[in-house]
């Protein structure tokens, strides 16, 4: 599987050789890195690249940035509502090629129950068969959204100007998926 023509299947992908990750600016002047330690997926690869179809379901209340007290804020009402929205969805409407390997994939991310389009740039990465006989292929992207357009809106006013958390963030997709038998 060299090619994006060679993909047609329908995959899974998974948890434990995926990163799904999130950059956000603190304090104006530096980064903080996240993770989603549990999510689970699926693709459909169809033989015209614009009938596959990709599924992500995310439990927000994994979220992991190796700082229990900051954890504990983003899973509250202040960001994710982590009690009344447990999950942050993306499906799929359009797949397409924008070059021999790299792709859009269109979506519906739903986040804190608001739900808008967003299109991630991917490169694919190859494809291979592993030691265990499963065929494997893997894709990195990343996407900047507003997390204000999700209604994740809290932030704090800084002395010096500027806010403690950034508008931006950044999703980050480093994904491994096994092709079903």
């Amino acid at each position: 599987m060299s090619t994006l023509s060679d993909l047609t299947g329908s995959y899974t992908i998974d948890p434990t050789h995926t990163r799904i990750g999130f950059v956000a600016r603190h304090a104006m002047i530096t980064k903080v890195r996240g993770n989603f330690n549990e999510f689970e997926g699926t693709a459909t690869v169809g033989s015209d690249l614009a009938d596959s179809k990709v599924d992500l379901t995310i439990q927000a209340t994994s979220i992991d940035t190796r700082n229990e007290q900051r954890d504990g804020h983003l899973r509250s009402n202040d960001f994710l509502a982590m009690d009344e929205f447990p999950t942050i969805t993306f499906t799929s409407t359009s797949v397409k090629a924008t070059g021999d390997s790299s792709l859009e994939i269109t979506g519906d991310l739903t986040i804190k129950g608001t739900t808008k389009p967003v299109t991630v740039p991917f490169e694919f990465e190859g494809g291979a068969t592993d030691p265990f006989g499963y065929e494997r292929v893997g894709f990195e992207g990343s996407v900047v959204i507003n997390r204000s357009d999700f209604g994740v809106t809290w932030n704090a006013a800084l002395e010096t100007g500027g806010v403690l958390v950034s508008e931006k963030i950044t999703l980050e997709f480093e994904v491994s998926a096994v092709k079903n038998a």
